[in-house]
């Protein structure tokens, strides 16, 4: 066999040295989209952590979270009660745990809930001008009401439930979604494109579908992001002032509000719902602005 053969037989062998380079090659690619992206990511892991003990509170809490023990009443934090008990003797770690599963399926619901909402009526009244004026009138006296004000005068009238909180704080978030939504659908609808689609007989549904939601995500996301947030603080605030869920149902805003009158002889009771509290919110928020950082192209090529 000839010197040539033997070096062709021989030529396959670099694909190794290939693949491992691909390999580190995308590995460093991702490596820098966190580098270029840590708000996203801090706000992502405070978050999953946040999740992580509510969705294990069955099994990381040490005690029942609805248990009255009144010879167990204000005690400090021990290796028994980690967080310590309240003026009941309930276990504050285990209450603080199993409140963060309201905040959480609050705060996803009614961004949810708000959202879509607010994408229907604001195409509605973007691309549909007979609505436009109907929808907006009422969105604007809606927006002149304060949140908390229409939220503590909806669970006035329904009966006081986690859904009716949901409900109570969803609705006021609308119609900043609709002022959104119905802002991008004027401007997209100028766009060539959308005209073009329009000429060639499209239509609105099919147009909406492919042309305009698909240039909306981004705001959208944003903004679903700052409704989760203040999701969170509604529903503390009006457990706080007792219109939120049932007092037997673990709460972070009903922790506080309970804990208020013993905060100078045990301010652990209000301490760690508050911490926890303040740690859910700052996470949203930090990935709502990561997320407009990442999905904003214009931002991600100045860097």
């Amino acid at each position: 066999m000839s010197d040539n053969s033997l070096s062709n037989a021989a030529a396959p062998a670099p694909a190794a040295p290939i693949l491992l380079h691909e390999a580190l090659t995308a590995s460093g690619r991702r490596w820098r989209w966190v580098r270029k992206h840590p708000t996203l990511i801090i706000g992502l892991v405070l978050l999953l952590i946040v999740a992580g003990l509510s969705i294990a509170a069955p099994w990381i809490a040490t005690h029942n979270p609805i248990t009255i023990n009144p010879l167990q009443r204000l005690k400090p934090p021990s290796a028994q009660h980690y967080f310590g008990t309240d003026a009941m003797g309930r276990d504050v770690f285990s209450r603080v745990v199993w409140g963060g599963r309201v905040s959480l399926v609050v705060a996803i619901v009614v961004a949810l809930v708000a959202t879509l909402l607010g994408v229907v009526l604001g195409l509605l009244a973007g691309f549909v001008r007979w609505a436009d004026a109907i929808i907006m009138r009422i969105m604007d006296g809606m927006m002149a009401i304060p949140d908390i004000l229409l939220a503590i005068a909806l669970m006035a009238v329904i009966r006081a439930s986690l859904t009716t909180v949901i409900i109570a704080i969803a609705i006021p978030q609308v119609p900043r979604v609709v002022r959104l939504v119905r802002s991008l659908a004027l401007t997209l609808r100028e766009q060539l494109y959308v005209e073009a689609a329009h000429a060639i007989g499209t239509r609105l549904p099919v147009i909406l579908r492919r042309h305009v939601l698909p240039n909306m995500v981004t705001p959208l996301v944003v903004q679903a992001t700052f409704i989760a947030a203040t999701a969170v603080l509604t529903e503390a605030v009006l457990s706080f002032l007792g219109v939120g869920v049932p007092a037997q149902v673990p709460s972070w805003g009903n922790m506080m509000a309970d804990a208020r009158n013993y905060v100078a002889v045990a301010f652990y009771t209000i301490l760690y719902p508050g911490i926890l509290l303040a740690i859910t919110v700052l996470a949203i928020n930090l990935m709502g602005d990561g997320l407009r950082d990442a999905l904003d192209p214009r931002l991600t090529n100045q860097r």
